[in-house]
């Protein structure tokens, strides 16, 4: 039996336990009928709620490969931006996010320049032995429904085929430039971190000139060296 049955049959058998302890109790036959539709609707709306949750990210994917993809198109900052809201609110609902996730966040975020970001979230891709999809055999309930749903959009092409291709596409990105952006920021960080060093010493030099007085023009100067000497006869 597949997971998802399994946990169905579970719920369904406790919805049956809760109505017939209700029925021992002496509750009449229309008051268990309310609370197991009661039971239902909340059932249904929670379930809702949370592949609506897993519908977010592949949302997110098809936002952020657009523009990932397509960068000629002279994207705002304030677009990429909100892609990367939209990416870290669905990120806070997983425990264990898909490393494609994060991988789109640090290009994201490597594309807007925020190079300290893109190296906390490729570097957890590049160097974490861990990282990989095949490491993870426990997996939370939110990781097992995006799953789910990867599967269908796999198996069934027609079902979102957005969704399959943005997927598809950021994958080969991953493949190719996680560990060259990681390179990039890392090094752009180092540059940021020595710039106010080198500020430092320019800062330096121009004080030392300043206190050595202001320079005689070469005018005075050259009246000065020969202002006493003879005139030729």
């Amino acid at each position: 039996m597949k997971s998802a049955n399994k946990r169905f049959t579970q719920k369904t058998i406790a919805v049956v336990i809760i109505v017939t302890l209700l029925y021992g109790a002496g509750v009449t036959p229309i008051a268990m009928l309310f609370v197991s539709g009661v039971i239902f609707v909340v059932f249904m709306a929670s379930r809702r709620a949370q592949n609506r949750e897993v519908e977010k990210i592949f949302d997110f994917y098809v936002s952020a490969e657009a523009i990932l993809r397509d960068q000629d198109r002279h994207w705002y900052g304030f677009e990429v931006e909100e892609v990367i809201e939209h990416g870290e609110d669905a990120l806070d609902s997983l425990p264990d996010p898909p490393p494609l996730h994060l991988f789109t966040l640090g290009a994201l975020h490597h594309l807007i320049g925020n190079h300290n970001a893109t190296s906390g979230y490729l570097s957890r891709l590049v160097e974490d032995e861990y990282a990989d999809e095949l490491h993870n055999k426990v997996p939370s309930t939110q990781l097992r429904r995006y799953v789910t749903l990867l599967r269908r959009i796999e198996a069934e092409p027609s079902m979102a085929p957005q969704s399959l291709g943005a997927v598809r596409s950021l994958e080969r990105m991953r493949r190719r430039l996680a560990s060259t952006m990681l390179t990039e920021s890392r090094q752009a960080l180092k540059n940021e971190a020595t710039l106010p060093q080198l500020n430092q010493r320019v800062d330096s030099v121009i004080e030392t000139v300043a206190s050595a007085g202001p320079r005689q023009p070469i005018r005075e100067l050259l009246n000065d060296i020969y202002h006493d000497e003879p005139p030729l006869t």
